[in-house]
């Protein structure tokens, strides 16, 4: 058997086209297309965002679902893993974009509580270490909601609760943490992100994803202000800490619940590496000598973090080599060497049109994986 007869494949989701189980039955049908009888381990990979949790059922974590509040107050059926007493929640599965109805946007009333509702739900389950992968998030609240879930009181000057979502943040009076879960105190929670923002000013939440979020330039003025009042609010409740964590990597992650995250003492980690080490990659890794990566778009913000990165970055330090497939190629061959990525393989060198990839994405995929079968195991 020569030495890359075993191949790993470690790939996130094609987003919008197919999932990173998806991706992996793909490119496993395109090599034995050449190499029958090929050893092939899938381990599809997330970085934290969405699509982690089934990453995480895909290495063997049991599935749960339960109903939470959806980012405007709807109900929703929302999944999280759990393998032991390690479970893996994804803000996305309740506070997520795909979480809106279609061409509606809520920058500034989006709530993060059906989140909250998760991480009760693992607690609820045994979880003792629990990875909170963010990321595509419908909601710039600052984890309020979230909070609000797990026992925190947010209130006005009457002494109600503000109004959901971040605007709501603005009429802030008094932060009541007291009621938080007991539970949280002895749980490692581990903040798992490809973002590294912090909560407020020009990098902040607001003003960087804001946009995505519907919001319009006064909408980010808002919510940027909101937020900054929020900290200063829970200043005032939880000490200087607050302020610290306001200004933190990691804070503005998934529209500020970074912040609510890091308040109930989580660990920021880039997401990718968290997901690797709850996947198990390192062993698979040992098995592999040829390891196939990718994710929809190989661009600037892949080297930012992104789980081809990362998956690129573990088997560099291994010596094993790593190529990569994707829909759409936006770095140099100079780039993708740094990375770590001998050679990227996207669908458009097989099929220029560009609708045709992402319509058919899985045939084009299957004989984008031929030609890498062809290259490196002919």
């Amino acid at each position: 058997m020569n030495e890359t007869r075993r191949v790993l494949i470690a790939a996130d989701k094609f987003k919008g086209s197919l999932t990173a189980v998806q991706v992996a039955e793909w490119v496993t049908a395109g090599l034995r297309r050449v190499v029958p009888d090929l050893a092939v381990e899938a381990l599809p990979v997330a970085d934290g965002g969405d699509g982690t949790v089934d990453a995480a059922v895909a290495a063997g974590f049991e599935r749960r679902e339960i109903r939470v509040a959806g980012p405007l107050g709807q109900e929703v059926t929302a999944a999280f893993a759990l393998r032991g007493d390690t479970a893996v929640v994804e803000m996305a599965e309740a506070s997520g974009l795909q979480r809106l109805p279609a061409g509606v946007f809520a920058a500034l009333t989006a709530s993060t509580y059906g989140s909250g509702e998760l991480l009760r739900a693992a607690l609820d389950a045994g979880a003792r270490t629990i990875v909170f992968g963010v990321g595509g998030s419908a909601t710039t609240d600052g984890g309020a909601g979230m909070l609000s879930a797990l026992g925190a009181r947010f209130l006005d000057e009457e002494g109600e609760p503000v109004p959901p979502g971040g605007g709501g943040l603005a009429g802030l009076a008094r932060a009541d943490l007291s009621g938080l879960d007991p539970r949280l105190a002895s749980v490692e929670l581990v903040l798992a992100s490809d973002v590294d923002n912090p909560l407020t000013g020009p990098k902040g939440a607001p003003a960087v994803y804001g946009p995505q979020k519907g919001a319009s330039p006064d909408d980010v003025d808002t919510l940027d202000a909101a937020l900054a009042h929020f900290a200063k609010v829970l200043e005032a409740e939880a000490g200087p800490r607050a302020a610290e964590y306001a200004a933190a990597p990691g804070a503005g992650a998934a529209g500020g619940i970074g912040y609510g995250a890091l308040l109930l003492g989580a660990r920021f980690r880039p997401g990718i590496e968290v997901m690797l080490d709850v996947l198990g990659f390192a062993p698979a890794l040992e098995r592999a000598s040829l390891v196939i990566t990718g994710e929809g778009s190989l661009d600037e913000q892949t080297l930012h973090g992104k789980a081809p990165a990362g998956v690129a970055a573990a088997a560099r330090a291994a010596a094993t080599p790593v190529v990569a497939v994707c829909g759409r190629l936006a770095l140099s061959q100079e780039a993708l060497l740094g990375a770590g990525i001998e050679r990227a393989y996207p669908l458009t060198s097989v099929e220029p049109d560009v609708a045709t990839c992402i319509a058919d994405a899985g045939p084009i995929l299957e004989r984008v994986a031929v030609r890498i079968a062809e290259d490196r195991l002919g």
